[in-house]
C-alpha cells in the first residue's frame, strides 16, 4: 500500500462519500490511487479549483458533514482559496488536500513551487501540516477531520509529490511517534446554571421580546419555537440562519439587515428585550439601540459570544441544549406585542406582492422570485448568488418545512450559486436545487460549472438543478450601492455586461432552457424548469432600474441617490420611476389582515401615524 492509498483508505473511514477536485500532476499519485480504490470516495472533477473549494462548502452546508477537496501544487493550491476562506467565514467544516512539489526540490526555486505553509496559514489557521514521512498520515488526516469538525473550520494537508509514492508504514510504539484514532465524540456543551437564572431574570423583565437567530439555532427549531411563544416573541433571522425557522409562522418577520425586511426593522426597533441565539449577525445599526434593550447572547464559540451588541448575560452552550435549560425559568407574557408582530409581518408581505406586480422593462426580478415562492417543492433546496439576487432570496422566498437555503453570507464573494447547487446535488441526490443568480455570477464562473451538472446529472435520482439567471446586463448590486453609498452615478464601463444567450448554451451541452422576455412567460418557464427531467437554465430579462430598496433607507442613502440622478446617471428616468414605484407599494393602506372593510376608512394608530411621519421624513 502507497501513503496516497492509505490517504483514500483513510477518507473512506471517516465516511467521505465525494472528493471535490480539479487534477495535477502535483496530485498525480493520488489520482493513480483513486484508480486503484475503484474511484472511492468519488472523485467530482470541476472546471476549476475554486468551484472544487466552492462545491465542498455546499456539500457541508446541505449535508452536515465535512466537505473535502483537493487540488495540484502551486496555482492549484491558489484557486482553491477564495472558496475556502467562504467556508472559514461561514463556519463550515471543510478539509483540503493539496499536493506539493517533491521534498528534494523545495527552496530551489522549482517549477510550481509555492510556500503553501505560509499562503495557507491564515484559511487553515487551527490544522495546516504538511506530510513529510508515512507515519505521519493517521494523525494528520485525523486531526483534520476533527478540527474540522469541532471548530467548524478549514483544515488543510500538504502532500509532497514523492511522499504520495512513498510505501505506508504506520507509526510505531517508538519514541517521537504518534499514533491516532478515528471518530469525534458528540456532546453539547451548556451554559453554567447560574448564567441560565440571569439570563432567564433578563427575558423575563422584558415586555417587547426579539429574537434573532443564525445558522447555530437551526438544530434547535422545536426549542426556539416554544420561547417565542412564552415570550410572545418575534423572531428575526440573519441569512445564514434563513431555513433555521419556517417563514410561514405568523411572527417570523424573516430576513434582517440591508437585505432585509422591513418588519424585522420593526421589531428591533420597537422591542425592549434582546435574545440572539447561533448568529454573529454583523451590522449592529440594524439592532436596537444600545441603551434600548437589554439583551442576551446565546452561541456554542466563546471567542465569538459577546459580538456586536451590549449583551448583559452571554451563555456559552449548544443552542438546543441550552434553550432546554432556559425554558422551564421562561415566564409567558401577554400577546399584545406578539399581535403587533404579526401585523407588521402580515403588511410586510402584502407589501411584497405589490412590489413583485409593478411593471418594468421587460420583467421585474421582484416577480420573478417571488412567483416561485408558491411553487417551491417542499424538499426544495436554495442557492443564491452575491448581489442583487440576495436581496430577492432574502426578501420573497418563505422557506418552510424540509426547504434548505444558503449562500456565501460572510466572505459575500461573487460565484458560488451554481457550485453550491451541484454540492448540494451530491449530498442530496434524491431532492431538487435552484441557484439564483446574477448574470455576473453566471458569466464570471456560473456558466462553465453547468458543464460539471452536464457531466453527471445522470447519477442523481432526482435530475432537477434548475438555475435562475437574473440577466439584466449590469453588475447591479455595485450599480446601485454606488449609487447610495457613493452618490456615484452609474460608471457604464465597469457595469455593463454583455448579453450570453444563456439558456441556447444550456442546450448546446444537453441540457434544458428557455428565455424570459416577457412577464407572462414567468410562471410557465418555472413550471417547465420544475418539470424537466435534466438541468435547466432559465434565462430571465430583468430590468436593471428595480431597487434593491432596504427596509429603512437612511436620508444620507436618500440623498445619495439623489446625486446620482442630478450627476447624470445613464439610467436615471428608469431608476427614478421604479423607485417611486417600488417605494409607493409600502405607502398604500394594509388589506383586510386588519380586519378593514375594502374601501373603508380607518382611523390609524400612534404607531401608524409614526411611520408615516418617517416615510414622509
Amino acid at each position: 500500500m502507497k501513503v496516497s492509498d492509505y490517504i483514500l483508505q483513510r477518507l473512506r473511514e471517516w465516511e467521505v462519500d465525494h472528493v471535490f477536485a480539479y487534477p495535477g500532476d502535483g496530485i498525480n499519485g493520488l489520482l493513480a490511487a483513486w484508480g486503484r480504490a475503484d474511484n472511492k470516495p468519488k472523485f467530482v472533477q470541476s472546471r476549476h479549483e475554486e468551484m472544487s473549494a466552492f462545491q465542498a462548502v455546499g456539500y457541508a452546508k446541505f449535508s452536515g458533514k465535512v466537505g473535502v477537496c483537493a487540488a495540484t501544487s502551486g496555482p492549484g493550491a491558489i484557486h482553491l482559496l477564495n472558496g475556502l476562506y467562504d467556508a472559514k467565514l461561514d463556519h463550515v467544516p471543510v478539509v483540503a488536500l493539496v499536493g506539493q512539489t517533491n521534498r528534494s526540490a523545495m527552496g530551489g526555486s522549482y517549477q510550481q513551487e509555492v510556500d503553501l505553509q505560509s499562503l495557507y496559514k491564515d484559511v487553515a489557521s487551527d490544522f495546516c501540516e504538511t506530510a513529510n514521512v508515512p507515519e505521519q498520515l493517521p494523525n494528520l488526516i485525523d486531526r483534520a477531520f476533527r478540527t474540522a469538525y469541532a471548530k467548524r473550520t478549514v483544515t488543510a494537508i500538504i502532500l509532497p509529490a514523492d511522499v504520495q509514492e512513498l510505501e505506508y508504514s504506520p507509526p510505531t510504539h517508538a519514541f517521537k511517534m504518534v499514533p491516532s484514532s478515528l471518530g469525534l465524540g458528540r456532546y453539547a456543551p451548556v451554559p453554567a446554571d447560574d448564567d441560565i437564572r440571569r439570563a432567564a431574570e433578563v427575558l423575563n423583565a422584558g415586555d417587547k421580546v426579539a429574537v434573532l437567530i443564525g445558522q447555530g439555532a437551526r438544530g434547535a427549531r422545536d426549542e426556539v419555537e416554544q420561547l417565542a411563544d412564552v415570550l410572545g416573541a418575534g423572531v428575526a433571522k440573519a441569512l445564514l440562519g434563513k431555513d433555521a425557522l419556517p417563514d410561514d409562522l405568523p411572527y417570523v418577520t424573516g430576513s434582517i439587515g440591508l437585505l432585509g425586511t422591513r418588519a424585522s426593522y420593526q421589531l428591533m426597533r420597537d422591542c425592549d428585550t434582546l435574545l440572539m441565539i447561533g448568529s454573529s449577525f454583523p451590522y449592529s445599526q440594524f439592532l436596537p439601540e444600545f441603551d434600548q434593550a437589554r439583551a442576551v447572547q446565546i452561541d456554542i464559540d466563546p471567542h465569538m459570544i459577546g459580538l456586536r451588541y451590549p449583551f448583559e448575560v452571554n451563555l456559552v452552550g449548544d443552542a438546543r441544549e441550552t434553550l432546554r435549560r432556559l425554558l422551564p425559568s421562561l415566564r409567558r407574557k401577554d400577546r399584545s406585542w406578539r399581535e403587533t408582530v404579526e401585523e407588521n409581518v402580515a403588511r410586510w408581505w402584502e407589501v411584497m406582492e405589490r412590489r413583485a406586480a409593478v411593471d418594468a422593462d421587460p420583467v421585474n426580478p421582484e416577480y420573478v422570485v417571488h412567483a416561485l415562492d408558491d411553487m417551491l417543492p417542499d424538499d426544495a433546496i436554495l442557492t443564491a448568488d452575491s448581489g442583487s439576487a440576495a436581496n430577492w432570496y432574502a426578501r420573497h422566498l418563505r422557506l418552510r418545512g424540509r426547504m434548505r437555503g444558503s449562500l456565501s453570507g460572510t466572505l459575500a464573494t461573487m460565484g458560488p450559486g451554481v457550485p453550491y447547487a451541484i454540492g448540494a446535488k451530491f449530498a442530496h441526490p434524491d431532492r431538487p436545487a435552484i441557484a439564483l443568480v446574477g448574470d455576473g455570477a453566471m458569466q464570471m464562473n456560473g456558466m462553465m460549472e453547468m458543464v460539471t451538472a452536464a457531466k453527471y446529472w445522470r447519477e442523481w435520482s432526482d435530475p432537477r438543478l434548475i438555475v435562475a439567471v437574473l440577466n439584466n446586463r449590469d453588475l447591479n448590486q455595485v450599480t446601485w450601492e454606488m449609487r447610495a453609498l457613493s452618490g456615484a452615478p452609474q460608471f457604464e464601463e465597469s457595469q455593463h455586461l454583455p448579453d450570453v444567450p444563456y439558456a441556447e448554451i444550456a442546450r448546446r451541452i444537453g441540457l434544458g432552457g428557455v428565455r424570459v422576455e416577457k412577464p407572462e412567460q414567468v410562471v410557465g418557464a418555472w413550471e417547465q424548469a420544475l418539470a424537466a427531467p435534466r438541468p435547466f437554465v432559465i434565462d430571465f430579462r430583468t430590468d436593471p432600474a428595480v431597487p434593491p430598496i432596504p427596509p429603512h433607507a437612511s436620508l444620507d442613502q436618500i440623498e445619495a441617490a439623489a446625486s446620482a440622478i442630478l450627476r447624470g446617471d445613464s439610467d436615471r428616468g428608469s431608476m427614478i420611476k421604479q423607485g417611486l414605484k417600488a417605494k409607493v407599494q409600502e405607502l398604500l393602506p394594509g388589506g383586510s389582515h386588519r380586519g378593514d372593510r375594502p374601501g373603508a376608512v380607518t382611523r390609524p394608530s400612534e404607531r401608524q401615524r409614526r411611520e408615516d411621519d418617517e416615510r414622509r421624513g
